[in-house]
């Protein structure tokens, strides 16, 4: 398939200027961009458009393109004059992936940006909505981006005639190389700005404390991340934004000990509870549960409760709650309790215990407070 002429690929005449043939490129390849047109041939058209820039932006190859359109002779090696290696840096960028001829003005996306944010347990079980401020660049309101001061525009840099690079000429041994620079002057940019905006002093951008909402699946964990699309960096000429990722780190509990989607905890049951049995509250994230204790059960003795535990934060079901027994004694007792468990021991042929945890009680008390 034959190429389209340069000059209808940018929509101009063939005498536009260059100013008319950068603002016809910068619309189109904002348009065609394939981070912003998830067309089919979006990519193909950008490549199009940006060949057609690259053409004709370039006075040199413009008055070439002029004369011979398509089929210039001379393209490739600069013609059969011999020692004149013209092409020789884009031949080595070519074969070694150098990026000198990349346009500065094409539209890049913004920088992605990381906020680390503490959940406790709790919010971390159930999730949650919440606000967050986030410090980041901003688009200039006043300039709209451009960095020139109300009223004016940034004008082409009359070193580089806005293609933001600058041809160096060397003699060497095999003849004259021809080296492409940044143009030090624009920074590469192809432009320079006369009248700088007196809000962001001519860089397009402020520093601005951003509010974003946020909502927090059920189930996350330290360590995982969500990502909140287009609240990154800003995107340098007319580019897409980049992303926020929000990481979690998730304090622990007192009382549940997290293992993936599961959870484990102690629970608290006197000498009697254990010899005879018994049937127990237990603390869940979900409220307190009834659970019956065998006689005969010793400390370490372990239950299970399917699906009580946390929610995947993928929506694949929910983990269980792993409960170990833990037989208490109690350290204070009255003369006829020690008659009686002296009278058990001579029975039993065993000492009773003499042991008890006073915290132990405490955290399980604040679990009932805290998740019943």
């Amino acid at each position: 398939m034959s190429k389209r002429d340069f000059y209808d690929v940018l929509g101009v005449e063939k005498g536009a200027s260059e100013p008319e043939i950068k603002k016809a490129y910068r619309q189109l390849a904002r348009k065609y961009h394939p981070d912003v047109n998830k067309e089919a041939d979006a990519e193909e058209k950008f490549k199009e458009v940006k060949e057609a820039y690259d053409t004709l932006s370039d006075n040199q190859k413009r008055a070439h393109y002029d004369q011979f359109g398509h089929a210039d002779p001379n393209q490739g090696f600069g013609g059969a004059g011999g020692g004149d290696f013209g092409g020789f840096s884009d031949i080595f960028d070519m074969f070694f992936g150098g990026g000198g001829r990349r346009d500065p003005n094409a539209p890049r996306q913004g920088a992605d940006m990381q906020y680390t944010m503490t959940l406790e347990f709790k919010e971390a079980v159930f999730g949650k909505e919440t606000d967050i401020e986030i410090p980041r660049e901003e688009t200039c309101e006043t300039c709209d981006g451009s960095g020139a001061k109300k009223g004016t525009d940034p004008e082409t840099c009359t070193h580089c005639g806005g293609s933001g690079q600058l041809n160096v000429e060397q003699n060497t041994p095999f003849g004259r190389v021809v080296n492409r620079r940044v143009c030090h002057h624009c920074e590469g940019t192809g432009q320079f700005i006369k009248h700088k905006c007196r809000t962001c002093g001519g860089q397009g951008k402020v520093k601005k404390r951003k509010k974003i909402h946020i909502k927090i699946p059920a189930g996350v964990d330290t360590g995982q991340q969500i990502r909140v699309a287009g609240q990154g960096e800003p995107g340098a000429n007319g580019g897409p934004p980049g992303d926020l990722f929000v990481v979690f780190n998730v304090q622990s509990d007192e009382f549940f000990k997290r293992d993936g989607d599961d959870i484990f905890c102690e629970m608290p049951i006197t000498f009697v509870q254990s010899a005879l049995g018994d049937e127990i509250e237990v603390p869940t994230l979900e409220g307190k549960v009834k659970l019956k204790v065998p006689a005969g059960t010793q400390t370490g003795t372990h239950f299970r409760l399917r699906g009580k535990g946390i929610p995947n934060v993928r929506g694949m079901g929910q983990g269980d709650q792993h409960i170990q027994m833990k037989v208490i004694t109690p350290k204070q007792l009255s003369e006829r309790q020690k008659e009686l468990l002296r009278e058990f021991s001579e029975v039993s042929g065993n000492e009773a215990p003499d042991e008890q945890s006073d915290n132990f009680f405490a955290k399980v008390k604040r679990a009932f407070k805290s998740f019943g």
